[in-house]
């Protein structure tokens, strides 16, 4: 009965402790976060629980009562250091974890804005149900907010409070909302969603500079003008947490790199996650995925491994986003598509893009299309594609995907 020590309590390393009693695990399971309390959900962080809709709770993945009962032991306490010829873990507080397997689900931490300014007072990240706590606190006094960042987290903060009633203004580098996510046709409606909701949404904005003495009170921009501001969050994009697996001698290349079921080149050592780059049937190349998807697949592969009975990663990934009324939900990996049809209507608000790439059907991005959705993860598991030459007015994609999948 091999003891399984897992570093990370997000939703990967919950997944894994979870699925290895679940599946009949007899030895230890220690699960272990820099965070107190029991492991929790972050989607809500931005949506639900920053608006208050969501009690603190129900981001619970699971009551104490759960861990108890199943025998998997919370180590509250940050790793600082793997030594694998004796397999232990060195915790900061000098205690030391001694393991049969180790889990790496150290997940990824919010990339810095690398400006002058960028420590003062009211400007925030949001990773953390510390960070939304923080941000809720300063919402009911704020005026003028600005999010630094026109990608998922982003723009679900600026959905929240634009709800409230707050002033809202988007600063985007690039020249259009979730670029790294989604189709331009997806993006232009996302842009005059949150545009008719009252948020400025700027386009090629290069922050130079946040201004303030103690308290931040505004945005400077390269072109020199400065935006009012006496809250900013900052929604840059993150970083890989993998400090602990490369001083230990493992491979890392924008994650830790693990093979098909998720073992680094140390057997006793696997990383799952958000933390990881693994080979993907869905991808051309190493693929590292930030979703709670890809987190609870992993997890799974890296459970079924554990207690004898492996199988290759082959999960289809999906996302989701709510922003308003709106909910995105995507199936497969659409970032380096060359053709983009779209079906349904965007003026209503129900619509589908069908992302293709040298022919072949590589994703599709739903707005207020679950069935369109489901039908896409249900074709893509089956391994089927899709004719473009089918997207015509009238088409049913579920009716055809019963069919053939």
């Amino acid at each position: 009965m091999t003891d399984v020590v897992i570093v990370g309590a997000g939703q990967a390393g919950f997944q894994v402790a979870a699925s290895l009693r679940e599946k009949g695990h007899q030895g230890r399971v220690v699960l272990v976060g820099d965070e107190p309390g029991v492991p929790y959900q972050r989607p809500p962080l931005s949506k639900a629980y920053l608006s208050g809709a969501l009690p603190g709770e129900r981001l619970a993945l699971r009551p104490q009562t759960f861990y108890d009962k199943h025998g998997i032991e919370l180590v509250c306490g940050r790793a600082v250091g793997i030594d694998r010829d004796r397999c232990r873990v060195a915790l900061a507080d000098e205690r030391e974890l001694e393991y049969g397997h180790l889990v790496l689900a150290t997940g990824t931490r919010n990339r810095e804005l690398p400006v002058p300014g960028a420590k003062l007072d009211g400007v925030l990240g949001l990773r953390t149900r510390a960070d939304a706590d923080a941000l809720r606190e300063r919402i009911d006094g704020a005026r003028n907010v600005v999010v630094i960042g026109g990608g998922f987290i982003g723009l679900e903060f600026a959905a929240s409070v634009a709800k409230l009633g707050l002033s809202v203004t988007v600063l985007e580098a690039s020249d259009r909302l979730m670029r790294r996510a989604v189709s331009p046709a997806v993006s232009a409606h996302y842009r005059e969603l949150h545009e008719r909701r009252g948020t400025r949404v700027l386009f090629g904005a290069s922050v130079v500079a946040l201004h303030g003495g103690h308290e931040v009170t505004g945005v400077e921009l390269a072109d020199g003008s400065v935006l009012p501001a006496d809250l900013v969050v900052v929604g840059i994009g993150v970083v890989p947490n993998t400090e602990l697996a490369a001083d230990a001698g493992l491979a890392v290349d924008d994650g830790i790199v693990v093979d098909e079921q998720m073992s680094t080149s140390d057997l006793r050592v696997s990383a799952v996650g958000d933390c990881a780059v693994y080979p993907s049937r869905h991808a051309r190349g190493p693929l590292r995925l930030e979703s709670v998807q890809n987190a609870v697949d992993h997890a799974r592969c890296l459970a079924t491994r554990l207690t004898g009975a492996a199988e290759p990663y082959a999960s289809v990934p999906w996302f989701w986003s709510n922003q308003f009324d709106a909910r995105l939900q995507i199936a497969g990996l659409g970032t380096d598509h060359d053709e983009a049809i779209v079906h349904g209507d965007p003026d209503a608000g129900s619509f589908s893009v069908f992302c293709f790439r040298a022919g072949r059907l590589v994703c599709v991005e739903s707005v207020n299309r679950t069935p369109d959705h489901m039908a896409a993860r249900k074709l893509f598991t089956a391994g089927g594609s899709l004719d473009r030459e089918l997207l015509a007015p009238g088409f049913d994609f579920r009716q055809h995907v019963a069919a053939v999948a």
